[in-house]
């Protein structure tokens, strides 16, 4: 292959990108610009034009997804197989490094790898030798603790508990977790790097070794590198080996899980001469769409810079809607879809985004409603999360005791001193007696044939379901739930999960009770539960599209990195859920979740919409956001406002949208006004024309009412 070859597909940046004969290079790649084609042919340029050997070169990326794609790329470029390249995950490099080298890494040498699952486990079993109560020390929030240390490069021994009681309980449970890992030769995914790294630093000769086999290592998506992942790249580069990492500080939306976005900035200072190249000529999205996403992000600070650009259409303006509450919302989006396949549009070139998996629940709804077929990708149906699954199990138990299936759900859900010993003796007795879980549990307690502790637990878990049962029969559907979730300490113990994974198990929650809320049953309101359990089984079937079905993706903002889409739906923009209400309490947060709305908007190729609710129920109340700031950054020129059944236009004014409808009453949206009884208000929609137009206000100690605007008597502050 000679040198035209490979640099004859590519634009003039991404040449310079793939021949640079720099030591060290940063490229910094916008969404669409080519990253995965730069770092394929750059590899293709070190073997065939400098003459590089295959085994020589080491590229690390963060999935096995894109590891696998890294290869049959290389393969077809260079039309020959990349089995002696290192080409891998940052964990399938440490694996293969350590099974090499197990001996000087201190490992046996059949060291098994441990799953998430299999590490609770044992965190599990050292809490109960610990003797300590899982309902107050989180197996989870343990796992995470320790698993946090170790993408930090924090043995046990290098923890300061700083002599606080709590800490010093988790320090322990840490040592004694490494000394059981030790004793069983097992290894977790965080050991996989940190002991990889150790191996450099206690083996200089082994990392010499490495240092003068690898002559370029090149490193994907690297924004999302953590401390450990940084500090093994930067000790087996040394000054050695020739580095090129890609990657996008505009894209870094992983700090809750561990990512660095320092890490990026930080590299031109931490590799002698660095040279940068921008990669920003996208080849995804229309330039509205672009112009967009640039002046979103360009509000925030200490960014690298770059400024994406296209050859391609101009397109079409985002269009931008507001609806009344989250229903009107979803209507709205699933109305855009179907129109949309009617001029030819497939489903699954339509994605609907949003920032919290809460919001999936409505939409799913709606669209269930429709008739269309849908897909959660990177996630689950509303219905099949693991936390909606344990209440709606408790739900059932209130409603029929006799269900075996819930009684095995939430037996020890949370855990409440129960074990496995104890559910088989349930377990042998309902069979013995051909009667269900609950049956052959009162049998047992009337008997007395458990041991006290066992006896005591069981008992409690009883007469819990029990007052689940009675508050069944005098309490309203939502304020059941509400009674469940607080009662068996549910919401609590998923909300100990630490992070961003907590923070969804919780909300998800919430959720469930606006479902129940919202719920009308067909025939009169003592049949309600029984109703919505056959609804919530229903919608967990058969919904969800299988893989061969033309459907709508539905998926996270998290999760939507990395995906593209003709037609993106941006829902619920609004202030307090995008961005997310705690991202203003903690540093750093803001900045990433303006991040993660860039991600979204440059998500779409050829139309965006973005929507949001005036009024949209959340924890159990009704809260009323403004549109989020992250739509005001958005240039007036790239919004177009729309307003379905109604004659109200609301113009979009230079700098920002203003929101500002005015009909024959003179009043505008968002404007702020008196009342004579209910005092001072903001005007939140108006409907309709002469004697018959409305005006929706929510007053600041009176809430939302709507008013008949030529009785009203409002007046303009």
């Amino acid at each position: 292959m000679d040198v035209s070859s490979i640099l004859d597909s590519l634009n003039n940046v991404q040449r310079e990108a793939v021949s640079c004969d720099k030591k060290s290079l940063l490229v910094l790649a916008g969404a669409g610009s080519g990253k995965t084609r730069v770092l394929v042919h750059r590899i293709a340029w070190l073997v065939q034009v400098q003459g590089m050997p295959a085994s020589g070169i080491m590229a690390v990326t963060f999935t096995n997804k894109a590891a696998r794609e890294m290869r049959t790329r290389i393969s077809e470029l260079l039309h020959l197989s990349p089995q002696g390249m290192w080409v891998g995950t940052f964990h399938g490099i440490a694996h293969r490094l350590l099974k090499a080298h197990w001996h000087d890494a201190g490992l046996p040498e059949n060291f098994q790898i441990i799953d998430s699952d299999d590490q609770l486990r044992m965190v599990k079993r050292l809490l109960k030798e610990f003797e300590l109560d899982d309902s107050r020390w989180s197996p989870k929030s343990v796992q995470w603790y320790i698993n946090g240390h170790k993408d930090e490069g924090r043995r046990a021994a290098h923890v300061d508990h700083h002599e606080d009681p709590y800490e010093k309980t988790l320090v322990k449970l840490y040592q004694a977790y490494e000394v059981a890992c030790e004793r069983s030769g097992q290894v977790d995914f965080g050991e996989l790097l940190l002991r990889a790294h150790e191996l450099w630093l206690k083996q200089p000769a082994i990392l010499n070794h490495y240092q003068q086999r690898f002559q370029h290592l090149l490193v994907d998506e690297f924004q999302d590198t953590n401390t450990i992942q940084y500090a093994w790249l930067r000790v087996l580069a040394g000054h050695a080996i020739d580095i090129t990492v890609v990657g996008d500080d505009d894209q870094s939306i992983y700090g809750w899980r561990g990512a660095k976005i320092e890490n990026i900035q930080q590299f031109a200072k931490d590799f002698n001469d660095t040279f940068t190249i921008k990669l920003e000529q996208n080849y995804r999205s229309t330039s509205m769409i672009l112009d967009a996403a640039n002046a979103v992000i360009a509000n925030n600070p200490e960014r690298l810079g770059k400024n994406l650009w296209t050859e391609g259409a101009l397109g079409e303006p985002i269009s931008l809607y507001a609806g009344f509450n989250e229903q009107d919302e979803a209507r709205f989006i699933v109305e855009q879809i179907q129109g949309h396949v009617s001029e030819d549009t497939l489903l699954s070139e339509q994605a609907i985004l949003y920032r919290s998996n809460a919001q999936s629940r409505v939409i799913e709804e709606e669209l269930i409603r429709a008739g269309t077929p849908y897909r959660i990708y990177g996630g689950q149906r509303f219905y099949d999360r693991l936390e909606i699954k344990n209440a709606v199990a408790y739900l059932r138990l209130s409603h029929f005791r006799d269900d075996d299936a819930a009684f095995e759900r939430v037996i020890n859900t949370p855990t409440r001193g129960m074990g496995n010993k104890t559910v088989e003796m349930i377990r042998n007795r309902a069979r013995e007696q051909n009667v269900s879980l609950w049956r052959a549990s009162e049998e047992l307690l009337s008997e007395c044939s458990l041991t006290k502790r066992a006896s005591t637990a069981l008992a409690a878990f009883v007469e819990l379901i029990n007052d689940c049962g009675d508050a069944a029969g005098r309490l309203a559907l939502d304020e059941l739930t509400e009674f469940v979730l607080e009662a068996t300490d549910l919401q609590a113990f998923h909300g100990k999960e630490t992070g961003e994974r907590g923070r969804a198990r919780v909300e998800n929650l919430q959720e469930l009770v606006n479902a129940t809320r919202q719920f009308e049953p067909e025939s009169d309101a003592s049949s309600a539960l029984r109703e919505f359990l056959d609804t919530a089984a229903l919608d967990a079937g058969d919904a969800q599209a299988d893989e061969y079905t033309d459907a709508v993706q539905l998926t996270t903002l998290h999760s939507a990195k990395g995906l593209e889409f003709p037609v993106v739906y941006l829902a619920g923009v609004e202030e307090n859920l995008f961005p997310h209400r705690m991202s203003v309490e903690e540093p750093g947060r803001l900045e990433e979740e303006r991040r993660l709305c860039y991600v979204g908007i440059t998500r779409a190729m050829r139309l965006l919409y973005i929507t949001y609710a005036e009024c949209r129920r959340w924890y159990g109340q009704e809260s009323f956001n403004t549109v989020s700031r992250f739509v005001k950054e958005i240039p007036a020129e790239c919004l177009h406002e729309v307003r379905v059944n109604t004659n109200i236009s609301r113009p979009v004014s230079a700098g920002r949208p203003q929101f500002a409808a005015e009909n024959e009453t003179g009043l505008a949206l968002g404007q702020r006004v008196w009342h004579s009884v209910f005092g001072e208000g903001i005007v939140l929609n108006l409907e309709g024309q002469g004697s018959n137009s409305r005006v929706q206000v929510n007053f600041d100690d009176e809430g939302s009412k709507w008013l008949v605007a030529a009785y009203a008597k409002l007046e303009s502050i």
